[in-house]
């Protein structure tokens, strides 16, 4: 049987401050800090190769940092790594299963190698294979499965000694939207039951859909950390879109925007469409009265928060999914810690 001890979730999952790692001659993370509170979703959010996968793996104990510190719910990875390593659960980007082997067998493998009885391992394996939806395809060989079959599969081994924390690098890369929305669904019930998800991803949908805080990472670097809200306000304000039924108001109606918005700069209009920045979403009603007042007729109203991948674009000076260079920061070795 697996003996651990289950955090608090007043405590924080995780600690890190200074992280360094290089490979040869290029730096992957260049002084990362993190705090991940107990019980919630952190998403560390940047493009390949800006060093979220190398992060993860020193937290996991897979990887020696050259420089710094970090501590899993007090422990820290270096010197108590085999504590660290009963505490944590890791899903790659791919399957780490056998594709000779049915779901069954694997988990009852893996269930085996964490030490629990024949049984144990049995029952283990049906709970999870029923939790991720796999049941039907308990006895079928891997190599039949698809790509969102093995992700689930994947997640449901390293949840078999249901650790407090989980780290999940890209875990819905390749999916297609119905099983990355079924996966989303799973991380939250993993959280709600008490765990806390460290993720990793390059998708802004899903930092914005998961995501309690969210660490920018770009070029081994943190450079923007909070809230989806925080981090979208810290680029600017909401914006107002208005599109005129007629073209030939739209003088007007840039005019009655300026007035009763009063915003003089940064109004566009073009194309019978006009866009504004909106402080206060509560002048919105105001609005419409004065624009109703001087017969403006409108075919569509919006106000628009920053989007995340404004964020990333205002932070890095490029979008999230371009390569943040063109180093060679995921390196594929690991130089385990051991402990």
């Amino acid at each position: 049987m697996i003996h651990r001890t289950i955090p608090n979730n007043g405590d924080w999952a995780v600690e890190a401050r200074g992280l360094i790692k290089n490979f040869g001659e290029n730096r992957a993370v260049n002084g990362v800090n993190l705090n991940v509170r107990a019980g919630t979703i952190y998403g560390l959010l940047g493009p390949n190769g800006a060093g979220k996968t190398t992060t993860i793996r020193m937290l996991a104990t897979l990887l020696r940092p050259d420089a710094g510190s970090a501590h899993i719910f007090g422990h820290d990875v270096m010197k108590e790594s085999q504590v660290v390593r009963q505490l944590i659960g890791v899903t790659g980007q791919y399957a780490s299963v056998d594709e000779s082997l049915s779901a069954t067998e694997n988990l009852v493998i893996f269930s085996r190698l964490l030490g629990l009885s024949r049984a144990e391992s049995k029952r283990k394996a049906a709970e999870l294979l029923e939790e991720f939806g796999l049941t039907e395809a308990a006895k079928r060989p891997l190599k039949n499965f698809s790509g969102g079959m093995r992700r689930r599969l994947d997640l449901a081994a390293s949840l078999i000694s249901q650790p407090p924390l989980i780290f999940l690098d890209e875990p819905t890369t390749g999916l297609d939207p119905r099983t990355r929305n079924q996966m989303w669904d799973t991380i939250r019930r993993l959280v709600s039951t008490g765990s806390t998800v460290l993720l990793t991803t390059q998708y802004l949908q899903e930092a914005d859909e998961l995501a309690d805080r969210i660490a920018v990472i770009d070029r081994g670097i943190v450079v923007a950390e909070g809230t989806v809200d925080e981090l979208k306000s810290s680029v600017g304000r909401s914006s107002l879109h208005l599109r005129i039924e007629n073209s030939l108001d739209i003088g007007v109606a840039r005019h009655t925007v300026e007035r009763v918005l009063n915003v003089k700069s940064n109004v566009s209009s073009e194309g019978g469409k006009i866009t504004a920045p909106m402080a206060d979403a509560d002048r919105v009603a105001d609005l419409l009265i004065a624009l109703r007042e001087a017969g403006i007729h409108l075919a569509e109203l919006s106000v628009q928060k920053p989007t995340l991948d404004e964020v990333f674009l205002t932070i890095t000076g490029h979008g999230v999914n371009e390569n943040a260079s063109s180093a060679p920061y995921e390196m594929p070795e690991v130089e385990e810690i051991r402990g």
